[in-house]
């Protein structure tokens, strides 16, 4: 069956029709579709007119061409949709296609009060050094006192020789990496990249609107490739920002290879559905990691992401020592230190610990991969012996319901904060100039809480998850603390999580407790079903009598005490992730979320009401529309 259409003008040309392998014929081309039901060519006729008449023809065409540029030169500006975007001193300059999330100014302010921090650590750390290299020179001759250095004062927007080289490997409109040049002091160099060739002029052009060309560099290039090409002892950078939409694992081994020793690692996840536990498949795949569905499963984000980062480290000798792990609205932002050390990666097997879960009353338990000893020796007094646990943890029935477990990990079992960096970064917060942050008053929040955590104790509890297991009434989270407090253990909140219940109180201690309070609140008895948790835990008799009035003096923690912004609610309406390169900003996106509502199942209804006859009026256009476009040869015909 022969179908005859006129060819557009963009198909005459021939080595355009040669590169899709289609075969001119003089005047026509035909084109054979295969179809399982029938055969279709197209014939595709070309009437050329006399070579005077086309040569007027492209005079008419070329000088009606030149009228319209001038026309719309006249009448249309550069960037029509263009749009400036304030953060503190930065000015980003965008024409609505490039990703930008106001949601993450907490993001940018908190990581630019880390790095100013590290900075500061690391020219300590440099003069100690120096310190020691001096003594060291000198060492033989008592009266000989070598000259201290001091600490140099740096200040934000200049450029040092001896400041940080930081890349910013997914730069976007290049906006963090501009705040970074005006807000972080001892900065040498800052490499902003991406993948993007219109974001790369993005960031040139705001770089140049910012008036930091001096401390900024851009970059086009694949963000893997650019770090493979800097592991060059001289190309290293002191500071790696990886922020990718979705998961990071990617750009973690060539992250690994391009730091210095001792390097500061920022690295953001926002697949957040995935470290949860809704696709366990998904992240073993991505974080080599099995979730469980948790109330923790915040924290448990944070450890699947810090046990993927701990094995890519190991695999060229370094480890990881985590500065702060924090889970934020719809993402987790860790801060850790890479180090080089074959002997301390021997000790990572044993920061990793499997987890078991109960399918019954969701108790969980920590079994690690591996164990070390004291192994002294007159030589090396700190030696230690490793080994492998017995197991598992766990019998093959909870002990408390008789219900089977699941088993999920490795996860990253030892603290995710250092108490000593969250000090002088809380202290560094309330002091000028990052006290002028945006979000300064949640940043203080949550570091409030992260320095009051536990950091010994992996995963938390909430009142509500447990009272909903026994079914009984809600036990006020000052309460339960206070029991937990008088009978001897330790509790924290978590940051994580504002309903958390951080404690090294055993499981049997919380049932415990529960059984303690349901005699004030008395379960009815049609729920004491055989075979169900609330029955097998309820039927046990208290062990103690647990205080519940009495609220102890540390059951309310200072920063409750104090008010602070701990647990902030949703920032922005609408907000979330977002999708790839588009601005969200509050009058483009909202009038989009509502536009996308139902979308799928508009849709739906449209086609069905769509007709018999409209289908086939549908499906003849489809037919005409394919015809045009080049077909993918099957692979006989490849290879043939």
């Amino acid at each position: 069956m022969d179908r005859v259409y006129p060819i557009p003008d963009l198909f005459k040309n021939c080595h355009f029709a040669r590169a899709f392998g289609w075969f001119i014929h003089f005047q026509t081309i035909s084109i054979w579709r295969a179809s399982k039901s029938k055969n279709i060519r197209y014939i595709l006729t070309i009437n050329p007119p006399h070579v005077d008449e086309q040569m007027e023809i492209d005079e008419e065409k070329h000088q009606v061409v030149e009228e319209k540029h001038v026309l719309l030169q006249d009448a249309v500006p550069k960037n029509p949709n263009e749009h400036v975007i304030r953060e503190r001193h930065a000015e980003i300059v965008s024409g609505g296609n490039v990703f930008y999330n106001p949601v993450q100014e907490f993001n940018r302010d908190l990581s630019i009060a880390v790095l100013n921090v590290y900075q500061q650590r690391l020219s300590k750390e440099r003069c100690e050094k120096a310190l020691k290299k001096q003594r060291k020179q000198v060492h033989g001759e008592e009266e000989a006192t070598p000259p201290i250095p001091t600490p140099v004062t740096y200040v934000a927007g200049t450029q040092y020789a001896d400041g940080l080289r930081i890349l910013e490997a997914l730069a976007a409109t290049g906006l963090r990496s501009i705040r970074y040049a005006q807000e972080i002091a001892g900065v040498r160099q800052i490499v902003a990249n991406d993948l993007s060739r219109q974001a790369v002029q993005s960031i040139n052009a705001n770089v140049q609107h910012n008036k930091v060309e001096s401390l900024i560099e851009a970059s086009h290039a694949d963000a893997m490739t650019l770090m493979y090409l800097s592991t060059a002892q001289e190309k290293r950078f002191d500071a790696v920002d990886l922020d990718p939409y979705g998961c990071p694992n990617r750009f973690l081994d060539g992250a690994m290879q391009c730091l210095v020793d001792g390097g500061l690692l920022l690295v953001t996840a926002t697949d957040m559905a995935v470290l949860a536990g809704n696709a366990p498949e998904a992240c073993y795949v991505k974080y080599g990691s099995v979730p469980l569905r948790m109330k923790c499963c915040h924290e448990m984000a944070l450890r699947i992401l810090l046990h993927c980062i701990e094995s890519h480290a190991n695999r060229h000798g370094k480890y990881i020592e985590p500065l702060l792990s924090v889970s934020a609205d719809f993402y987790v932002r860790i801060f850790v230190r890479v180090h080089v050390g074959q002997a301390h990666c021997k000790l990572s097997m044993s920061k990793q610990s499997w987890l078991y879960q109960c399918t019954g009353c969701d108790t969980y338990t920590l079994q690690p991969l591996g164990i070390t000893k004291p192994n002294p020796t007159a030589g090396n007094p700190q030696q230690l012996k490793y080994g492998i646990p017995t197991g598992p943890a766990v019998n093959s029935q909870c002990e408390h319901c008789c219900h089977r477990h699941h088993l999920g990990g490795p996860i990253w079992s030892a603290p995710l904060h250092n108490p000593d960096f969250v000090k002088d970064l809380l202290d560094a917060v309330q002091e000028t100039p990052l006290s002028a942050l945006g979000t300064q008053r949640r940043i203080v929040g949550v570091l409030s809480v992260v320095q009051e955590e536990l950091s010994d104790v992996p995963l938390y509890y909430t009142p509500d998850k447990l009272c909903s297991v026994l079914k009984l009434e809600i036990v006020p989270m000052l309460k339960f603390r206070s029991a937990l407090l008088h009978a001897g253990y330790r509790v924290s909140y978590s940051h994580a999580s504002k309903n958390s219940l951080k404690t090294d109180a055993p499981p049997s201690v919380l049932w415990d407790i529960l059984r303690c309070w349901s005699k004030r609140h008395p379960v009815r008895p049609e729920r004491m079903i055989p075979g169900t948790p609330l029955q097998a835990i309820l039927s046990q008799p208290c062990s103690r009598v647990y205080e519940f009035d009495e609220l102890h003096a540390a059951a309310n923690p200072k920063s409750r005490r104090s008010a602070l912004s701990r647990f902030q609610t949703n920032p922005a309406p609408h907000w979330g992730p977002g999708t790839r390169a588009t601005i969200m900003i509050g009058e483009n996106k909202l009038p989009k979320s509502y536009r996308n509502q139902n979308k799928k199942q508009r849709h739906k209804t449209s086609q069905e009401v769509v007709g018999p006859q409209e289908e086939e009026q549908v499906e003849a256009e489809e037919e005409v529309a394919e015809a045009h476009l080049p077909k993918q040869p099957k692979l006989e015909e490849a290879t043939a």
